[in-house]
């Protein structure tokens, strides 16, 4: 198991196999009610196998009118297909997966979130995704007290210090680390650096990797806060032209990103521009910023694109084909192999897939297989963060060829700051 500093919070209390077992589910012959919240003997609704029980899975996302919604949509959509192929090489330990249930909108609100997963905790064995980081953290004292371990759609350094989050890809800290090394050795980036963010735990911890690539490549730092909103960024732009930074790194989302390089372009800026994961969505090269973000971005994500040659990436372009290719879809798959492995591993374990037997199967994981989206050592889930935390990641760059808008740059990496990390605790946490 992790060696773990948990964090409180004030808000709110190599193939896809079929491990179908004979005479019983998951090693033992519990019945509905010993399993637990969110297992039924009976068969999922519309099954693939009825002679499968179902297990519920939950899903707390941003569907509407948060900022992430163009890219939680394809998420949860990507998570629904990939469940349905598990369904259809024959389920999990004797259970078909359901996720169509209990899927919930918060709006990238966090009190929003913990009422969402108030309604839904004692319905689901564990939570497919849970966006946000502020959000995550708003229902994890929760999430522990019920054994129910989540996805989060996001890559806070907070989940590698926590039993019940199942993260997959780096950091955002060390994401925004390998950025602006990578930006300094290929743009020539020698001045200052700004970070520009959501007053949040996803702004903060891309923030605080910002600032220790900074230092250590003795470059001057900068932090500036923006709100959410795409009319909310005079500030912002603002500031970049007061500073001229030669790299700025965005922690926002897409619209708001846009809006701040294309209004600092406007008024004449020039520079790098690196941007956490989820800033990017392909609909931008239609924005009038366009021309600026072909000129001046580049994505510090911690995977390939929904181009790249893998043996996962054909699986999911196979499973959502007909869909407008998103990067969205990319993460909500990729997010869901951990998941299984946990399942696999506990439908072995004496009792079968419980909550209980979850959560130690997913602190036991060394690696997954993530079907080459991934490194299977991406998956280490039980040695020490210092040790075993994933600090590679990949840099991409726009490209109006490419189906998603963004082409690699450089294959995953760790750089020389984030490989020297002194790392035992998270990079940014609340007070």
């Amino acid at each position: 198991m992790k060696q773990r500093r948990f964090i409180t919070r004030a808000v709110a209390g190599a193939s896809i196999a079929a491990l179908v077992l004979t005479g019983c589910r998951g090693g033992g012959d519990d019945s509905s009610s010993e399993a637990g919240p969110g297992i039924t003997d009976e068969a999922c609704p519309d099954a693939v196998n009825e002679d499968n029980g179902c297990i519920y899975l939950g899903a707390i996302s941003d569907l509407t009118k948060g900022p992430f919604a163009p890219l939680a949509v394809p998420i949860t959509d990507a998570q629904k297909a990939f469940w349905e192929r598990v369904n259809e090489d024959g389920g999990v330990g004797g259970y078909d997966i359901n996720i169509s249930e209990h899927i919930a909108d918060a709006e990238y609100n966090p009190e929003i979130h913990n009422r969402r997963y108030q309604e839904m905790r004692g319905e689901i064995l564990a939570l497919a995704q849970t966006l946000g980081s502020s959000q995550t953290l708003a229902i994890l004292d929760d999430m522990k007290a019920d054994d129910v371990i989540g996805i989060p759609a996001s890559w806070n350094s907070a989940w590698d210090f926590e039993d019940q989050i199942l993260q997959s890809g780096a950091s955002y800290c060390f994401e925004a680390m390998n950025g602006v090394d990578w930006a300094v050795e290929n743009r020539g980036v020698e001045g200052t650096v700004m970070a520009i963010k959501y007053p949040n735990d996803y702004g903060g911890d891309a923030a605080a990797g910002a600032k220790a690539a900074a230092e250590a490549n003795d470059l001057e730092f900068v932090e500036v806060e923006t709100p959410t909103g795409q009319d909310n960024q005079a500030g912002a732009v603002a500031a970049v032209l007061e500073n001229q930074p030669d790299l700025i790194v965005v922690t926002t989302g897409p619209a708001e990103m846009a809006t701040i390089v294309g209004g600092a372009a406007q008024q004449g800026w020039q520079g790098t521009v690196v941007g956490s994961s989820p800033t990017w969505n392909p609909a931008l090269l239609q924005s009038a910023a366009a021309p600026a973000l072909e000129a001046m971005y580049f994505q510090a994500g911690p995977w390939g694109p929904w181009d790249t040659d893998s043996a996962g990436h054909e699986a999911m372009r196979e499973a959502l084909d007909g869909v407008t290719p998103n990067d969205g879809y990319t993460a909500g798959w990729v997010w869901s192999y951990p998941l299984l492995a946990a399942m696999e591993a506990a439908a072995d374990m004496d009792g079968g897939i419980t909550r209980e037997n979850l959560v130690k199967a997913a602190g036991e994981l060394e690696e997954v297989d993530y079907e080459g989206m991934l490194p299977n050592e991406a998956g280490n889930n039980a040695g020490d963060p210092s040790e075993v935390a994933w600090r590679s990641s990949v840099i991409s760059g726009v490209d109006t060829e490419a189906t998603t808008g963004v082409t690699i740059a450089q294959e995953l990496t760790a750089g020389p700051t984030a490989e020297g990390y002194d790392y035992t605790e998270p990079c940014f946490a609340l007070n």
